[in-house]
């Protein structure tokens, strides 16, 4: 899947191939379409670090006596 680069000042989002914003001429991000994708990746890591920590975290910590 990939989707139209969007333009970082404006927020126009601009066809594929373009390497310029259409509605302010300012240039595009180079990676603009894998960006979506690296993002989705470090939340996947995120999540899953999270989850390993909060599962260690269960398991060390001690009780509380009551």
């Amino acid at each position: 899947m990939t989707t139209q680069p969007t333009c970082l000042y404006c927020q126009q989002a601009n066809p594929i191939h373009e390497t310029e914003c259409r509605q302010c001429g300012m240039p595009l991000p180079v990676e603009a379409a894998k960006a979506g994708e690296r993002r989705l990746r470090r939340f996947t890591w995120f999540c899953a670090g999270l989850t390993i920590f909060c599962i260690v975290m269960f398991f060390w910590l001690p009780r509380s006596i009551v």
